[in-house]
């Protein structure tokens, strides 16, 4: 991955100025990432790589902030070819699959502000507050079954649980079905597509397909609370969207809502296991540590390191021409690290002010579920410290992603610690009993019919 000039030789290529050869889905992407990033921002914080058919990356702040808010930007994927036919979020695009948009993060105003609207009444900060209580008893259950045997994996027997069992909460899909949704949005991010384990994968993703479509039809015939119900029912500028659309909507939520929390505290917690001190620190002064804490790990671990837009007009930035078409790589990990907007970028700091970081995105594609990220992540934060304050990470049992090209995540984290009590019991009882509280106190409905936190 080298900076290099180029020749003008054809006339259409004489304004991709300066190149870069990035491929942020190569292993060794992750392994360097510290010195890519230090050597963009220095040479090239925009540059042309000729990588996936060639596009764009803006790896600076103020570029990634300009750019991401730009009118001349577009995150619309076009499957059907009825607008222009761009290509959504996605470098490299996916040449097979069911042509299916990501949601509203593949949509632009004004369809997607009235998509938005819909969702914002389950993913306000009052909608997620209410949640707290059922979020602390599975995080409870979910330490229970381990507290006793002094080891445990924070990624299969914490991090994936958690945020997957609210998820399905709010989605109105029963909570006992997590594990079948967990594997797929976990498996299908980070194996690779030519893995002999990627038809394993498909299929599991489509059982997770066909339960969704299964929840989405039943609700139709017997409505009752949740995000699903609201999408089956909902009308965009007076029309019924197609299930395709919905079916799109629901795998945006999912995938948003289990692996980027999963992958954050996994990070998190690992750091901590490396920095006693920081981690001794964290728990005493938690109360004024745990808000500023918590974006520093945002910042410093990017669980979703980018997206993809496409330039919707010719243009020009920052002395840099655009033309319409063309793919553009907005980086929000790297613009983390931009030392112009943040001293000492690649140290972690937890009592780091100021820190307007990018890990959410910017503009109207703001993480629309950043209210639940960070709440499920304080809970599960704070029990780890509270129930096995000695917790040490094995270094070796570790295993991250071979690649951070879509999340920066973890498949493996197993710790040991000092065994403690139970305080109840295990996941699979106690998610019988937040089913019952579920539906009768009806915790999935609209923050605008229903403000009360849940009574466990």
């Amino acid at each position: 991955m080298t900076v290099h000039s180029e020749k003008h030789g054809q006339h259409a290529e004489e304004h991709r100025q300066p190149r870069y050869e990035f491929d942020r889905h190569a292993p060794q992407y992750r392994d360097r990432f510290d010195t890519i990033t230090d050597e963009m921002h220095r040479r090239c914080p925009i540059a042309w790589s000729p990588t996936y058919g060639g596009h764009w990356v803006a790896a600076g702040s103020r570029e990634v902030f300009s750019l991401a808010r730009s009118e001349n930007v577009s995150s619309d994927h076009d499957p059907n070819g009825e607008r222009r036919g761009y290509h959504g979020i996605t470098i490299p695009f996916p040449e097979t699959g069911i042509p299916i948009r990501n949601g509203i993060l593949e949509m632009d105003p004004p369809e997607q502000r009235l998509w938005r609207q819909v969702l914002n009444p389950y993913l306000s900060p009052a909608a997620v507050q209410r949640w707290i209580p059922l979020v602390d008893e599975v995080v409870r259950a979910s330490l229970d079954d381990r507290i006793e045997s002094g080891s445990i994996d924070f990624v299969d027997d914490l991090a994936n649980i958690v945020p997957a069992v609210l998820t399905l909460a709010m989605l109105g899909i029963r909570l006992d079905k997590w594990q079948l949704y967990c594997e797929p949005a976990h498996a299908s991010v980070y194996t690779p597509p030519n893995s002999p384990d990627t038809p394993r994968v498909r299929r599991m993703h489509e059982a997770m397909g066909l339960d969704l479509l299964t929840n989405l039809i039943e609700v139709r015939e017997r409505p009752r609370p949740g995000i699903v119900n609201e999408l089956a029912h909902t009308e965009i500028d007076g029309v019924r969207p197609p299930d395709i659309e919905i079916l799109g909507m629901l795998g945006l939520l999912i995938g948003g809502g289990f692996d980027t929390t999963t992958a954050l505290t996994a990070h998190a917690l690992e750091w901590l296991s490396d920095h006693p001190d920081q981690r001794a620190a964290l728990s005493a002064e938690r109360d004024l540590l745990l808000n500023s804490a918590t974006e520093e790990f945002l910042r410093f671990f990017t669980p979703a390191p980018g997206d993809g837009r496409t330039i919707s007009a010719d243009c020009e930035y920052a002395g840099t021409s655009f033309k319409e078409g063309e793919r553009l790589w907005l980086s929000w990990a790297m613009a983390n690290r931009d030392p112009q907007l943040f001293p000492d970028p690649n140290t972690v700091d937890l009592e780091r002010k100021g820190n307007r970081h990018f890990s959410f995105g910017l503009g109207i594609h703001r993480c629309i579920g950043s209210n639940v990220a960070r709440t499920v992540f304080k809970r599960m934060v704070i029990a780890v410290l509270d129930r096995m304050p000695d917790f040490r990470c094995d270094p070796d049992g570790a295993v991250h992603y071979d690649t951070i090209g879509v999340i920066q995540g973890m498949r493996k984290l197993p710790a040991t610690f000092t065994p403690g009590p139970r305080l109840g019991p295990g996941v699979d009882e106690t998610l019988e009993t937040l089913q019952r509280i579920c539906d009768e106190q009806r915790l999935a409905d609209p923050v605008t019919v229903r403000r009360d936190s849940a009574e466990i």
